[in-house]
């Protein structure tokens, strides 16, 4: 077999390959037996049909396609190795020639991943928010924790903001009521908008047993995104009372026996809260500056690929998963189509040249996983899908995903290399000492943002 290879452009490559008829004798056996398998003809056992028959009663050229068929993976592969090139998704193959008895010979065009040059980048620097716990922080933390346990009483009284009220529901579209848009006992806290728009105004100044009708767009159920009029009827107003900020309630609350260890407790945690934040901050910002240092071509069937992809799993999984269409989406981003096409795309081509950039530094580095980073990333990718770790690790290797956790993990320790060479500052100019192990932690989890373009450059 010889080859040779045709650069099209950075990302896209021709190999053209010629292949002597006798290097197809594995094929042409394996499809005579196939064909064998398949065809019966009077006069012979079945799979014991010679090949002059085979060729005779169904034609040569049946055989040559089978065995050409078969034959031009394992070709195609291994000029692709000769070449030593990284094809990213399925080749376009054109067979140019094939003279049974003498010759094969055929195309394939390919993307590529392209050769990057990865300057220095020890220069890059960034500026991260400062870690600053105000005492009105704080206070905002307590705040809401006390309003976790607050009780509540029946009053007889109109309700007013803040109150929770019991209340029935009745919707009606095109003065028909809804079959599902009946629910009666409803508990509501005014003013939290976790039901339907206006239901604050309606409810406001009613005391138990009067009603309200309003209008609204329906969230859900069988009439959703359509007008509906909506009657309310409040059962029973109750008044929300918050327990007093005392030791006692440190008690009630916590483990601690004070409210100023509640508080002091508060601040600490509330501090590493900004310090995992500003370790992102610091992570996304120097990926940013080492992307701008870098040109990197994106093939443009692997963009098109990801930017469907990306469409596909917003629409089908997390816009499905709460009921909304794309359009009612974007009418509640304040969004339109074409804004939405151009976010996406910008999105998808960060994404790929992030998985380039940090698989190229992979290489440079020499860096390797091994088991204890590979099963700590499982581990937090599992949290996230709200998957047990043993069912998630499953569904890994039945899917053959493992490859892919370990470049995630892989690109984020890259990742780790360049923010630990980089030089961040706060808001405050003083330099931030990032941890080397949160450093890691953080990149791994922020590498997954390429992690759809892997899979898009894998297939």
């Amino acid at each position: 077999m010889k080859s040779a290879v045709e650069t099209l452009n950075p990302t896209r490559v021709r190999l053209t390959v010629e292949v002597p008829f006798e290097e197809l004798k594995d094929s042409l056996d394996a499809a005579y037996k196939k064909i064998n398998q398949q065809v019966t003809v009077k006069g012979f056992r079945k799979g014991k049909i010679p090949a002059r028959v085979i060729d005779q009663r169904f034609g040569r050229g049946a055989v040559l396609e089978e065995a050409v068929n078969d034959a031009l993976p394992k070709f195609y592969t291994e000029a692709v190795n000769e070449a030593e090139l990284s094809p990213l998704g399925q080749p376009d193959v054109d067979i140019t020639e094939l003279k049974d008895g003498e010759t094969l010979n055929f195309t394939a065009e390919v993307d590529i991943r392209p050769a990057l040059e990865i300057p220095d980048y020890s220069g890059i620097e960034v500026e991260v928010d400062a870690v600053e716990v105000t005492d009105e922080d704080v206070e905002k933390s307590v705040e809401q924790l006390r309003e976790r346990f607050a009780s509540t009483s029946p009053v007889e009284r109109a309700a007013e903001d803040g109150d929770v009220v019991t209340i029935d529901l009745e919707a009606k579209v095109d003065g028909e009521v809804l079959e599902d848009g009946i629910a009666n006992g409803v508990s509501y806290t005014i003013g939290s908008g976790e039901l339907l728009d206006g239901i604050d105004d309606a409810v406001k100044g009613l005391s138990a047993g009067e009603e309200a009708t309003f209008t609204s767009e329906l969230k859900g159920g069988s009439a959703a995104g359509k007008e509906a009029e909506v009657t309310v009827k409040v059962t029973q107003v109750a008044a929300r009372e918050l327990p007093e900020l005392d030791d006692e309630f440190a008690q009630l609350a916590s483990e601690f026996d004070t409210l100023e260890e509640l508080k002091a407790d508060s601040r600490k945690r509330l501090a590493n809260m900004k310090q995992f934040d500003q370790a992102t901050q610091a992570q996304e910002r120097v990926l940013e500056k080492l992307l701008e240092l870098v040109e990197v071509p994106v093939p443009e069937k692997l963009l098109e690929d990801e930017i469907n992809t990306r469409k596909h799993n917003l629409e089908h999984h997390q816009l499905g998963q709460m009921g909304l269409t794309l359009d009612k989406y974007l009418e509640i981003q304040g969004k339109t189509a074409e804004e939405f096409e151009t976010e996406t795309r910008e999105a998808a081509v960060k994404g790929i040249k992030t998985q380039f950039v940090l698989d190229e530094l992979v290489k440079k580095e020499n860096l390797n996983v091994n088991q204890e980073e590979l099963t700590e990333h499982l581990m937090r990718r599992a949290a996230s899908s709200g998957m047990s770790p043993d069912q998630f690790a499953q569904a890994v290797v039945e899917g053959g995903q493992v490859p892919l956790l370990v470049g995630e993990v892989a690109r984020g320790k890259a990742l780790a290399v360049v923010v630990e060479a980089a030089t961040v500052k706060d808001t405050n100019g003083e330099v931030v000492d990032l941890d080397d192990e949160e450093e890691e932690t953080e990149a791994a989890e922020a590498s997954e943002t390429s992690e759809t373009s892997e899979e898009n450059a894998e297939g």
